[in-house]
């Protein structure tokens, strides 16, 4: 039996290893400005539930089957990360997503990169 997260990674598109590495910026800017305020999380889920609701309805194409779980998971965390990302960095300086601390940059950038390296490891050993 094959191992599913090794197999998982040694199969990831271009495409997903980039979506990985926008979700691994968002949790290193979220954990950096980390606001436990009610307001912004379930501003963001109602942001969330509606433009996942109209993204899903975009994507789904009559005689066709419905996306498969994961794809309609991003359709609804994308939002939901946008809206709260959006909300914790008004006002900090922020340069389109960079923060304006040198060691937060290098902090993300190196969360990114470790994970493109677990994928060219993995990779390499599942040849």
């Amino acid at each position: 039996m094959r191992n599913v997260p090794v197999s998982y990674l040694a199969n990831l598109s271009s495409g997903k290893i980039t979506l990985w590495c926008f979700l691994i910026w968002y949790l290193a800017t979220a954990i950096h400005h980390f606001d436990p305020a009610p307001a912004i999380w379930l501003n963001a889920l109602g942001i969330s539930g509606i433009i996942g609701i109209a993204l899903y309805l975009s994507v789904r194409e009559p005689r066709k089957p419905p996306p498969d779980r994961w794809t309609t998971m991003r359709l609804f965390l994308m939002p939901f990360c946008v809206s709260s990302f959006s909300q914790l960095i008004k006002g900090k300086g922020f340069v389109l997503v960079f923060p304006p601390e040198v060691r937060e940059n290098a902090i993300s950038l190196a969360a990114c990169a470790a994970f493109v390296l677990l994928v060219w490891i993995v990779r390499r050993v599942a040849r």
